[in-house]
């Protein structure tokens, strides 16, 4: 049965996650915690991050930015990464959160793309885009949160940018709030997923996919009073962007990140010295703690509930998990054109292997190539509802792939999975290209295109490879041109200059050939299986 969201013609996401008239509760509670390791740790109030993200968006008033402008947030985990989101979406500008994995070349891909006029980000990343020589984009303004040295504004001569440092860029703002009336449907925050042109491609969200996502908070979330959330997750992931920021907040709770060194230690340590009572994370996260780690459910007494996305778990970890720490990881699928939408609950029990339940709210039906329902242990494409929520609004400047996407009522995921008898629901995946590896959707076509630019490659084929349970990893297949010989380290460092490293192959297969259909398309099932 699908109940309904409620959604009103204006609506803010800025605005309610963190401004004392919309709150219903104590606004000197602790909204977000950020854990810096050597370097100590941030934290706000709701009071404090309604002040300093109703500066920010003062700040970029006063700077020219204008309702729907772009502004990219290049970070780490940071007390600053929330302000200038909420800030952004406050005045009614769109938000560009981006990876800091990315190379240079990729941010510079992502600014021009996106249109952005603002850049926030870190000296080290600035100097980062700045080594990449052969800029496209349009930056404006840069602002860093870490050059303290920065007391005014200079300017980056070659690039006729203003550096602005993001203390004094906000300081001498007013803490008023910021109203400007957006419309639920007006965009909100722009993210970057897997493209198969090879480039990214933007998924642009409107601020109701905020209130379309509330559903979660009963069946995944499993909200309880003075709920503590510790995320694994970087705030830029669609995944993070959600669970560990706006999601949490527009309900009061208060959320942890962490940003520095880490291993499979770090994040029962986390838990029990923040006294979190839910952990959310990717499944790498949890085998790493099952079989690097001793600790059990009496060092985590905090903890009461444990969450999991980005790649799928296996039954194995769910048992181990549950022995050592007395708990079930509730397990999601989601997207970044819409986030979260099924998942297992605990209203239900959990069956290994499946995810769960579409989430009301969600319309969501299992189609064939007719776009007619498929019956029970039928498989079929997961389509989502055009009028749900929670859907994004388009592929940024990409009208045709957009189109493309949807047929007749339906947004087409596809993905694809099965439903039981009893409503279960069992996801076999995707029948593109995609790679899962360690969480990360990767398109193997960013992967090729670069490793192609490399003067000794004549063809090359971006996979994954299963290399143990729960772990996959991304392999090239190239063939070098006159069959010349080449080490597997050059291709590698190769891809490290071009490529965020979490797209980086950790393998390459040297090949005289590839199999091909009789048009000379690539067989990449088949060769995969050649492997």
């Amino acid at each position: 049965m699908i109940e309904r969201v409620s959604i009103p013609e204006y609506f803010n996401i800025g605005h309610a996650c963190t401004e004392p008239d919309v709150l219903e509760h104590d606004s000197t509670q602790t909204a977000i915690i950020v854990d810096q390791d050597q370097q100590g740790i941030q934290s706000l109030s709701y009071a404090e991050l309604a002040a300093q993200s109703n500066r920010f968006a003062h700040a970029l008033k006063h700077s020219g930015i204008k309702q729907q402008d772009r502004v990219l947030l290049w970070l780490p985990n940071s007390i600053e990464f929330p302000i200038a989101f909420f800030g952004t979406l406050k005045l009614g500008a769109i938000a560009v959160p981006s990876s800091i994995l990315l190379t240079g070349e990729e941010l510079d891909y992502l600014a021009k793309d996106s249109g952005s006029r603002i850049l926030v980000t870190t000296t080290e990343l600035w100097h980062r885009l700045q080594a990449f020589q052969t800029h496209s984009h349009a930056l404006e303004q840069v602002i860093l949160i870490d050059d303290n040295d920065l007391k005014s504004s200079t300017s980056d001569a070659s690039n006729h940018i203003k550096c602005l440092n993001f203390k004094a860029f906000i300081a001498q703002h007013t803490a008023d709030a910021m109203h400007s009336k957006t419309k639920a449907n007006d965009p909100a925050y722009l993210v970057y997923t897997s493209g198969t042109t090879g480039y990214p491609k933007g998924v642009l969200h409107a601020h109701r996919a905020l209130l379309g996502r509330t559903p979660s908070a009963k069946f995944w979330f499993n909200y309880q009073e003075n709920d503590r959330i510790l995320h694994s997750g970087k705030f830029n992931w669609t995944y993070v962007l959600g669970t560990a920021l706006m999601d949490p907040l527009l309900l009061g709770k208060t959320v942890v990140v962490y940003e520095g060194v880490n291993d499979a230690e770090t994040w029962p340590k986390l838990i029990a010295k923040h006294q979190c009572t839910i952990f959310i994370g990717v499944p790498t996260i949890y085998r790493q703690i099952i079989q690097k780690t001793a600790f059990n459910a009496k060092d985590l007494p905090s903890l009461k509930h444990c969450m999991c996305a980005g790649e799928h778990l296996s039954n194995e970890m769910l048992s181990a998990w549950k022995q050592r720490f007395e708990l079930n990881i509730y397990e999601a699928i989601g997207m970044s054109e819409c986030s979260y939408y099924l998942s297992q609950h605990v209203g239900r029990p959990i069956r290994p292997g499946s995810a769960g339940f579409p989430q009301p709210g969600h319309h969501i039906a299992l189609l064939d190539q007719a776009m007619k329902p498929v019956g029970d242990e039928q498989e079929g494409m997961l389509c989502i509802g055009l009028d749900d929520p929670g859907l994004f609004i388009e592929y940024w400047h990409l009208p045709e792939t957009t189109q493309a996407s949807r047929q007749g009522n339906y947004f087409l995921t596809g993905d694809y999975a099965r439903r039981d008898k009893d409503g279960y629901i069992w996801f076999l995946g995707r029948k593109d290209d995609i790679i899962n590896s360690f969480g990360f959707r990767i398109s193997p076509h960013e992967i090729e295109r670069v490793i192609k630019t490399h003067p000794e490659i004549a063809d090359c084929v971006a996979l994954e490879e299963n290399a143990g349970k729960d772990k996959t990893l991304v392999v090239v297949c190239v063939i070098v041109k006159d069959q010349k010989a080449i080490e597997e380290t050059q291709i590698i460092a190769f891809s490290e200059q071009h490529l965020a490293k979490y797209k980086v192959p950790k393998k390459v297969y040297v090949m005289k050939n590839f199999p091909r259909t009789a048009n000379g398309k690539i067989l990449r099932k088949q060769l995969q299986a050649m492997l």
